[in-house]
Order: structure tokens, then C-alpha cells, then sequence
């Protein structure tokens, strides 16, 4: 029976096991596949026949002792690669204690190590001596930003005003308005981590440009005032527009308006802040005519 053996080196640093030895079952004994297990002090070695494979003995060994598969050793791409961190115990631990292993204190320093598998769902800690400071892996704090900003919901805007199925005049004046909520104005709020840092990030629509199909634009830097009847023929005092034709030789024979919001977002966070900019739409069509004179 073909058969490659996978070798999976698993240290556990809060177990303490006493007993040196194996447990081996052969493929023999199991037409299933077999294998092993061998523990020392702090280390178990577990050995796993698979039935119908064969050349395991060959493969190389990735980043977390696994052999097999031929596979190449962990690269920044590769989910399993180990990533270790380190903080400076604090305080220090006595002299003569198991962690300085054989060293005296004020030679190096005593760190605590966490050490997890790709995105550090699994990890494990423990007490190790340092002669020098670790090299720890930099974060910036703009890629963490961007990050949260990338974990939000950040839509185009919710128009009120035009309705699509509204009726609108030339010489009549349009109230734009849109309606507010996290996702369609703001305040959105997230954060992100990693490398023992946070960065918080707060959106919030800083205007809104509305091209209104007729060759004009109209820039609001606010979400409007809703329209009341009390208002008869005035103009919106923050954002509206008036036609100057209708909308008969458009296409459908309405005039395509577009809201296009700017998201301004403010971050904080790793002792540095900053600002990004999102952009989203929202298109619809409105049809313009004429007020009709009866005689």
C-alpha cells in the first residue's frame, strides 16, 4: 500500500506533559491508514499514514511543521504562515526564574510571545528570553483607516426629491432633497486593528453635486429642505433648481438627473489621524412639461 506520511509538530506552551513515549498503529493493522503519536516535555509529534499517496518523505515542510503536498514554504500570501509578536514583560521577572532560561536579569529582557496562524483566530502565548529587542512588524495606521472605511456600508443618496413618478414644471421651483441614514449620509462610524493598534474612522456626506439633465449643475452641501405645501412657489433656500425647458426631446422624455455624494472621512488612530474621500451615485429620471393655460 502507497501511503505518505504527514508530520505535524504541535507545541503546546501551557501543557505540561510527562509522559516520553509513542503510541504507534501501522497501516498494517489498519487498512484505513495509521500512524503515531510521540510526546516529550512541552512537544507531541503526531505521525499520519494516508492510504493511497505516496513521496511524502520528499515534500518540504511550510511554516507550521506541516509535510506534504509538495507545497512551498510559507510566503506573505500563505494562509498558514506563523506570525509571532512580542511585549516586553512588565514587570520583569525575578531573578532566577524559569524564564530568563539560565540568564541573569539586565541580560536581554523576557518577553511574552503570541504566536498565531493567519489571522490569529488560534494563538499561543508564552514566556521567552530575548537578548536583543524583537524586530516587530510596523502598522500604518492610513492602511488601517482604509481598512474601516472598507467595512462600512457607504451608499449613493437616498433621493426624496425628484421622484421619479413626481410631475414637475418649467418655471416652477424643484425642491431636491434626500433622506438621511448611515449608510446613505452619515455619520458611519467603524474602526480596525492590528499590531496592538486602532484606528477609528467617521464618515459623513460633505455635499452632494446634482446635474439635472438639462446641461446644469447644482452643488448642496447639505441633504436639503424638505418641501412643504405653505411654501407655494419659492424656492428652496438650500437646494433646488428651476427648468428653463422641458423634457420632451429627451431620451424617454425625461431628463436623467444624477446625485453624485462625497463622503469626507475623518480618522484617528496609532498616534496619527487623517482624512479620505469616498464617492457614490444615485441616477433618476424626471419629466419636466409644461403649465398648461386653459382660456
Amino acid at each position: 500500500m502507497l501511503s505518505s506520511r504527514h508530520s505535524i509538530a504541535i507545541t503546546a506552551f501551557t501543557l505540561l506533559a510527562t509522559a516520553v513515549g509513542a503510541v504507534h498503529a501501522s497501516a498494517d493493522e489498519n487498512p484505513n491508514g495509521g500512524g503515531g503519536i510521540g510526546c516529550q516535555l512541552f512537544t507531541c509529534e503526531v505521525e499520519v499514514d494516508v492510504p493511497g499517496q505516496s513521496g511524502g518523505e520528499a515534500d518540504g515542510t511550510d511554516s507550521t511543521g506541516v509535510t506534504g503536498g509538495g507545497g512551498s514554504s510559507g510566503g506573505a500570501d500563505d494562509p498558514y504562515q506563523k506570525v509571532c509578536k512580542y511585549e516586553l514583560a512588565d514587570p520583569q521577572p525575578p531573578g532566577g526564574s524559569l524564564d530568563w532560561e539560565g540568564h541573569e536579569p539586565g541580560d536581554g529582557a523576557v518577553y511574552k510571545q503570541t504566536c498565531g496562524i493567519g489571522d490569529f483566530t488560534n494563538t499561543i502565548t508564552r514566556m521567552v528570553w530575548l537578548a536583543e529587542p524583537p524586530a516587530q512588524e510596523t502598522v500604518d495606521p492610513a492602511v488601517l483607516a482604509q481598512r474601516a472605511v472598507d467595512s462600512m456600508t457607504l451608499l449613493g443618496p437616498d433621493v426624496a426629491s425628484p421622484r421619479a413618478a413626481g410631475k414637475y414644471t418649467v418655471g416652477v421651483p424643484m425642491w431636491m432633497w434626500v433622506e438621511q441614514s448611515a449608510t446613505t449620509y452619515g455619520p458611519n462610524t467603524a474602526s480596525a486593528s492590528a499590531g496592538g493598534i486602532t484606528v477609528t474612522a467617521t464618515a459623513k456626506v460633505s455635499k452632494i453635486v446634482w446635474r439635472m439633465g438639462d446641461g446644469s449643475s447644482v452643488t448642496c452641501n447639505g441633504p436639503g429642505t424638505p418641501f412643504q405645501a405653505s411654501e407655494a412657489m419659492a424656492q428652496s433656500p438650500t437646494c433646488g433648481h428651476v427648468y428653463s425647458k422641458t423634457s420632451a426631446g429627451a431620451k424617454n422624455g425625461k431628463f436623467p438627473v444624477t446625485a453624485t455624494s462625497t463622503w469626507t472621512i475623518d480618522w484617528q488612530g496609532g498616534g496619527q489621524g487623517g482624512q479620505l474621500t469616498e464617492v457614490r451615485q444615485t441616477d433618476v429620471q424626471v419629466a419636466i412639461g409644461e403649465l398648461q393655460v386653459v382660456r
